[in-house]
């Protein structure tokens, strides 16, 4: 492991926060990985913690040539590491698991302090995490071909699944560490090797991943994170005709930036892009449990989450009951510092997130919406993080934003409607199709909504729908392609068909 100095910028206050918070300190990194090596830049950008918009560390922008020898090193990897068996792979994944598993309580840590979501839901995302490296591990040895029978005299026919190549990764700051372990696992496990660009305002999350890999020992060149600007990065990733896929994780119009900036190497593109998830509460479904549950799905990570519940809708006759419960649990949540036991909603990723949110409130209310509940912020005025309260907003139209776009902020807006047939045509208006939630115990009703709802995910009286084993994602602008499950494959391999012909005998043989 290369020892290079970790922190070279002078502010021992801003970095002695976040380093007195974790046990094992030699997880916190700020230089890039690059080809088994930790490699600095000429400059450092700070990391804001959302939670009292203070300095806790710093980490390094690469130059355009140092991304590209992170391709090179990729590439120069990749013949090696594809002709690994599936067993050798799975068994490196496997040790980086169980590393990540024990450093669960260090890397949550992490997570709050950069991201600013709560502890518990840190150890969640931890966890489901590590799952996919387990998953993928597992899966790598099941990544069978197939045999076709054949329609060509004296051949047989067969398909193999090939490893694409080198796989850039583009991953979020909502879920730093998930988003990185989902998308890499995959890649690693069937031969590829990757180039991680993590979000600049939670890096020290990606590169806490990259530490536990250079213990896990994965060989130099499979793994790699480069830091910097985003721009520069994604443009070197995009027109590099070494990267032979790009997934990528974020809002659409950035994807669709991404989309047309690999179209001239032809890359094989995978996008879990912006949500816009419609909660149904059915007419037969108990109110206060649909509270609590529409509740719960709309301010996880404090509502920033691509799997939020945006809009909410109840039948007319149950509407003021539902509200009033909903209201209830609004006035209930606690916002603060997620390293606080009591906290239920942490503060938005930064202060441009808080000016969006409150862009959104204004544009509802001007345009008619009412505020009827919304969680009290006494306890953390005195401070300068990024907050936002829990908001109800009702009297909702569709030509509020906060109706159209993805908001990413604890507003939820709550809509009553009087068919099912007429909600899930309000559901279905939106250039998103990722998510969509349904409460109620009438089988007719909920299949009537599970094959109406135009959305890659419906999940059924449940707010958890994500883990390992499914496919995750979206329709319509809300992505291309599937994370996790067997499925998770197809975004870094090729389906190689093989004909073998028999050449006739030789004549007197």
């Amino acid at each position: 492991m290369n020892t290079a100095q970790q922190f070279d910028i002078d502010d021992s206050k801003a970095n002695h926060e976040i380093m007195t918070a974790l046990d094992d300190v030699k997880l916190l990194r700020n230089l890039a990985y690059i080809n088994g090596k930790w490699v600095s830049g000429t400059e450092f950008k700070p990391v804001i913690n959302p939670a009292n918009s203070e300095i806790v560390g710093y980490f390094t922008q690469l130059s355009q040539p140092q991304i590209t020898s992170a391709v090179d090193a990729a590439d120069t990897a990749f013949v090696s590491w594809r002709q690994l068996s599936a067993d050798a792979r799975s068994d490196y994944l496997l040790n980086w698991y169980q590393l990540i598993l024990n450093a669960k309580q260090d890397l949550a840590r992490l997570m709050v302090i950069e991201q600013g979501k709560t502890l518990a839901e840190a150890l969640g995302e931890v966890e489901y995490g590590a799952s996919f490296v387990r998953w993928f591990a597992e899966e790598a040895r099941r990544s069978y071909g197939e045999t076709i029978p054949s329609h060509i005299a004296n051949a047989q026919l067969s398909t193999i699944r090939e490893p694409i190549g080198v796989a850039a990764l583009i991953t979020p700051w909502n879920f730093p560490n998930a988003m990185i372990t989902r998308k890499a696992a995959a890649a690693m496990a069937i031969g590829c090797t990757v180039v991680i660009k993590p979000a600049s305002e939670t890096p020290f999350s990606a590169l806490a991943l990259a530490e536990l890999a250079d213990r896990a020992g994965i060989p130099a060149g499979v793994f790699n994170i480069v830091t910097g600007k985003a721009s520069t990065i994604s443009h070197v990733l995009c027109q590099s005709d070494k990267v032979k896929a790009l997934s990528f994780t974020g809002s659409t119009p950035i994807g669709k930036l991404l989309l047309s900036d690999a179209a001239a190497t032809v890359k094989k593109c995978s996008m879990e892009l912006g949500g816009n998830a419609p909660f149904i509460v059915l007419p037969d479904m108990d109110i206060q449990q649909a509270a609590q549950a529409a509740c719960d799905a709309k301010f996880q990570t404090s509502g920033q989450d691509c799997l939020a519940a945006n809009r909410i809708f109840v039948p007319h006759q149950q509407f003021d009951a539902f509200i009033d419960h909903f209201a209830t649990l609004v006035t209930q949540q606690s916002v603060g510092n997620g390293m606080q036991d009591s906290t239920s909603v942490g503060p938005l990723i930064n202060h441009k997130a808080v000016e969006k949110a409150q862009q959104l409130l204004n544009d509802a209310l001007i345009k008619g919406a009412t505020v009827t509940a919304q969680t009290d912020l006494t306890a953390v005025q005195e401070c300068e993080g990024s907050y936002f309260p829990p908001t109800l907003l009702t009297g909702v139209t569709e030509d509020m934003d906060v109706y159209r776009q993805e908001n990413f902020c604890p507003i939820a807006a709550v809509m009553p409607y009087s068919t099912v047939e007429q909600v899930i045509a309000m559901s279905n208006d939106t250039e998103y199709g990722l998510a969509a939630y349904v409460y109620g115990h009438d089988i007719h009703q909920i299949w009537q909504c599970l094959r109406g709802l135009e959305f890659g995910m419906v999940s059924v009286n449940s707010v958890k729908m994500t883990g390992h084993p499914i496919p995750f994602g979206g329709m319509k602008q809300s992505g291309l392609g599937r994370e996790g499950s067997k499925h998770g494959f197809d975004e870094f391999s090729e389906i190689k068909y093989c004909c073998l012909g028999a050449l006739p005998t030789a004549s007197g043989s």
